[in-house]
């Protein structure tokens, strides 16, 4: 079975929830990004024999966090010796406002993604986009490129709604499903 990481910075706990929903959905292994900006013991290693990464950042001031900057300018290392190079790759973000430039931190991250030379997986859901829609139906963000989830700020974490942990979920399962299909047969 492919191996997926989900390697994020949360700086309130909803990003967190978010990648802990994207994990449970992809069967993914979880790597956080801590308030310096560092890895933990092992992290390298771990994305080094991953076949797939998924990356997470709240969206601040319209993009990455620095602590998600730093890890992903250290990962320039990684990018020297292309060793991410045919991993799939995919992202999230999250933040308070519906909008928040939340599209920049995606860019930031697929362009991360290209720099290694990896293979990009979008959301690949329709969007709630009807008169019927309600904020908790699936994709209700509408994104295609990667993952968008909102909570207000004066939420918790454990307000993120439901709709857009389902959305993390089903965005999870397809990593792991395009990841299965890539995977070379025995």
């Amino acid at each position: 079975m492919p191996r997926t990481v989900v390697v994020y910075h949360s700086g309130y706990g909803h990003t967190q929830r978010i990648a802990h929903a994207v994990a449970e959905g992809a069967d993914a292994t979880l790597l956080a990004i801590d308030a310096e900006g560092n890895l933990p013991a092992g992290g390298w290693e771990l994305l080094a024999a991953a076949d797939a990464i998924v990356f997470g950042s709240p969206t601040y001031m319209g993009n990455v966090s620095w602590q998600f900057k730093k890890f992903a300018d250290a990962s320039s290392k990684v990018w020297f010796a292309q060793g991410w190079k045919d991993k799939l790759a995919a992202g999230f973000t999250s933040s308070a406002g519906m909008n928040g430039d939340k599209l920049h931190t995606l860019d930031a991250l697929f362009t991360l993604a290209m720099q290694h030379s990896m293979l990009w997986v979008s959301q690949g859901l329709m969007p709630a986009n009807t008169k019927a829609a309600r904020r908790n139906d699936v994709n209700y963000l509408v994104s295609y490129s990667g993952l968008m989830a909102q909570t207000p700020s004066d939420a918790s974490a454990d307000d993120c709604l439901p709709g857009d942990l389902e959305t993390a979920r089903l965005f999870g399962a397809r990593v792991a499903q395009m990841a299965a299909r890539l995977a070379p047969q025995a």
